[in-house]
């Protein structure tokens, strides 16, 4: 029998004194009320109106606001930030950047007044020339003290002065590039737009001051020379400069000195000094700052000994120890021919020569 104050069932499940109440550790704080959905009239409220029992509150939308203020802030300063940097970005936009010109070259053959002077050891020749005081290598190619222009950067100045004597390394003393049998090393380093006339340069060389291979790269004739020292002679300068606010230009001066033998000649056959003067100036957008390649302007070559009457344009063709430069002048220049360019030659002096 159960307590008087118990129902005939006895004790509810969950009640006081039955099973253990699984909702004892629920606590119903003041915010939990408040966020109920459902709110109880009060029972004025319901005698009043004959309203039902409960009502339905509105949705809260404390912080809703505030979350979305900062989610538009954040995205007006992404877009923001993107138009800042689409504007200021250093290399600017590659579909804007103007026509690449073709490189103009000229490449002027020196006639010795004599036989080329020649001996055994290649280093008694330079130490009896005007290349004596040169450094060999790449170390005859120092970069200058720089500083950055109006509209690039110190770093941009830099990398376009150091793009400009790579390519020279490249192309006047790799021995494979020198010989003939690769020109990659120094094609990698081309603007993609001029990729064209270059390889038009090489593969059919011409001497009408576009597309000569001798305007982009020292080539020496390998069915006729060799070097008989690989330690080239050098000595030039680099100056760069900006031509507008879109390019920097870098003008380059150097002169080479090569201690060649005939072809298949002994180590002990005499040998003789080539000299090659590269005048090149060079041009650098942003697009060809970031890649880290060249456009070649204007390409200016005086290389002897040579004999005028032989064609410069696909390879130079020295002449080595004992031998004199044939009579005969360059090809002919036709005036009537408005796109031909002028053939040219000059005399190799003879203070240019070593004293053995």
């Amino acid at each position: 029998m159960g307590g008087p104050g118990d129902p005939p069932e006895g004790t509810p499940e969950g009640g006081p004194g039955g099973a253990e109440d699984e909702y004892r550790s629920v606590v119903f704080d003041e915010s939990f009320v408040r966020a109920a959905r459902l709110q109880e009239f009060s029972a004025e409220e319901r005698l009043a109106d004959h309203a039902p029992a409960v009502r339905r509150r509105p949705p809260l939308h404390r912080g809703l606001t505030r979350q979305v203020l900062v989610l538009v802030l954040l995205i007006a300063v992404a877009f923001a930030t993107a138009i800042y940097m689409g504007v200021r970005h250093p290399y600017g936009s590659p579909q804007t950047r103007r026509p690449v010109e073709s490189l103009r070259m000229t490449v002027i053959p020196l006639a010795p007044q004599g036989k080329v002077p020649g001996t055994a050891d290649p280093e008694r020749l330079y130490a009896r020339s005007p290349a004596a005081p040169y450094e060999a290598g790449a170390e005859g190619i120092p970069l200058p003290a720089s500083r950055g222009t109006a509209h690039f950067s110190d770093s941009q100045v830099v990398t376009a002065l150091t793009t400009a004597k790579d390519y020279i390394v490249r192309s006047s003393l790799y021995p494979e590039v020198l010989s003939g049998r690769e020109v990659s090393p120094a094609r990698a380093l081309i603007d993609s737009d001029q990729l064209d006339q270059f390889d038009q340069s090489l593969d059919h060389p011409t001497a009408d001051g576009r597309h000569a291979a001798t305007g982009w790269v020292v080539r020496i004739d390998p069915a006729r020379a060799q070097l008989a020292d690989g330690r080239i002679r050098v000595f030039g300068s680099l100056h760069a400069a900006e031509a507008d606010s879109a390019t920097l230009e870098v003008s380059a001066d150097h002169t080479f000195v090569y201690a060649l033998r005939p072809t298949g000649a002994a180590a002990g056959a005499p040998a003789s000094l080539f000299t090659v003067r590269r005048e090149v100036t060079f041009r650098f957008d942003r697009d060809d700052l970031r890649t880290h390649q060249v456009q070649l302007v204007t390409s200016y070559v005086q290389a002897g000994p040579l004999a005028c009457a032989e064609d410069a344009s696909a390879y130079l063709r020295p002449l080595l120890a004992g031998q004199t430069a044939r009579s005969g002048g360059p090809a002919g220049t036709n005036p009537y021919e408005t796109d031909s360019a002028t053939a040219l030659c000059g005399t190799l002096a003879t203070a240019a020569q070593p004293k053995v």
